[in-house]
């Protein structure tokens, strides 16, 4: 019998991807919650999501395997909990919460890898003398200690944006915050994590450069990496426009990154589970730190593997929940490089015109292995976009592969450019050369 499966929050998009990994016929892929509750939902009632997956898992007729995650906040904390009622293989809560609390995982990387770790302080957005006991200087980041995808992160380069950003902060931060509360209520906090909940920020320190990713995993102790993925923003450097796989960073550079991460995922105890970590590197000093840690695979590079390596990096999540060490660097897909894009609005408007199906078809026919995502619907207003970062609206999607990144960009220049969308203030998207960042 094939071995059942639970993916949290699977939708028939990610399903596809899902079965695309070796051996895909000896496991039942399933469902546990719904896509819509799991991701961008008005809130985040954890209580009643755990309740409901686990009386869903009791009620399933069969043997429950596994459960595997790719998305972030709130599947990857609830997937601990999940495996430790099931009797399941999962890292432990209090080492997702290492990694998912950001001042919590500042204080871990500090005592680990400190000379990856900026200098951070703990910022409760509710005090109105917060200002006063932050010791960083101008200019600083100003996040919730749980966020995903940028939201509500802001850069404070004086104390007016910094009222002005706490400001949002106080009307917008318990969405998450509350709920985040929840999944802290289950886990062993230390007295100077649990004074710092869901509803407070970190203010850190600036760390400047290129960025890029490493996707891991740990096994019964021994860390790997199998996929190290170069994030790349726009020309001013305000949001992401793409990840592209592989890195194109120096070797040298690559090696101190995987070094930093083994030492940090032994320290904090995580095991048994895939990780993504995040690194800024300084060409011109040579320095790299530390930017935040995820406690599973990313969704958003499964494309890419399929077409640098010939499968998904689910088959990595799969491997660990069943207890495998993955084998997966295959170098076995149809293309060298591969990139999700991010196609971007920088100011408000009102959508009043998406590309139909059959024009997105006729693009996606015409470029071998395209696919495009259309993230906003006619009618909409863009400033009603949950969970965007500060600066712009994600609008669409666009998955290429290529030989080389000359061809890549060249396929993404000629994608965007056909996309016929419409705004009420009458601007197109971002201008393409916002997204024509070499590395």
């Amino acid at each position: 019998m094939p071995k059942n499966i639970f993916v949290i929050g699977l939708d028939p998009f990610h399903l596809d991807m899902v079965k695309r990994i070796r051996h895909a016929e000896n496991y039942a892929f399933h469902g546990l919650l719904d896509y819509d509750e799991v991701i961008t939902p008005t809130d985040y009632p954890l209580e009643r999501m755990l309740a409901k997956a686990e009386r869903q898992l009791r009620e399933f007729p069969g043997t429950i395997d596994a459960i595997i995650v790719h998305w972030d906040f709130p599947a990857s904390t609830m997937l601990p909990i999940l495996c430790r009622k099931f009797g399941l293989r999962s890292a432990s809560l209090e080492s997702v919460l290492k990694c998912e609390h950001k001042y919590w995982a500042r204080l871990e990387q500090q005592h680990s890898i400190p000379e990856y770790t900026p200098k951070f302080a703990p910022v409760d957005p509710f005090d109105h003398r917060a200002l006063d006991r932050i010791d960083i200087d101008y200019p600083f980041w100003l996040k919730p200690v749980k966020s995903f995808a940028s939201h509500l992160g802001f850069r404070i380069d004086d104390e007016e944006s910094f009222n002005r950003a706490t400001a949002i902060i106080r009307q917008n931060i318990r969405r998450l915050g509350d709920a985040f509360n929840v999944i802290l209520s289950y886990a062993d906090l230390p007295a100077e994590v649990a004074a710092v909940d869901g509803n407070h920020c970190i203010a850190e320190e600036i760390i400047t450069g290129k960025q890029c990713g490493l996707e891991g995993f740990v096994h019964q102790g021994r860390v790997g990496i199998h996929g190290v993925i170069d994030g790349v923003k726009d020309a001013n450097n305000w949001s992401f426009t793409r990840w592209e796989y592989p890195s194109v960073w120096p070797g040298e550079v690559q090696r101190r990154m995987r070094e930093a991460t083994e030492r940090f995922m032994k320290y904090i105890g995580f095991d048994n589970s895939a990780f993504g970590i995040e690194f800024f590197w300084n060409p011109e000093t040579d320095e790299l730190g530390v930017l935040e840690v995820n406690t599973r695979i990313s969704q958003s590079h499964s494309d890419q593997f399929i077409k640098v390596e010939g499968v998904s990096n689910h088959e990595v999540s799969v491997d660990l929940a069943l207890g495998r060490e993955p084998e997966f660097c295959l170098n076995q897909g149809k293309y060298q490089r591969a990139a999700k894009f991010l196609l971007r609005k920088y100011a408000d408007a009102a959508v009043i015109r998406v590309p139909t199906d059959a024009e997105i078809g006729a693009i996606e026919e015409e470029i071998a292995d395209s696919t495009i995502k259309v993230l906003v619907e006619e009618g909409m207003q863009l400033s009603d976009l949950r969970d965007q970062d500060s600066y712009s609206y994600e609008i669409a999607n666009i998955f290429l592969g290529a030989q080389d990144q000359d061809e890549l960009l060249n396929k993404y220049y000629n994608v965007a450019h056909h996309l016929r969308f419409g705004f009420s203030d009458g601007t197109p998207p971002e201008e393409v050369q916002f997204t024509w960042v070499r590395y």
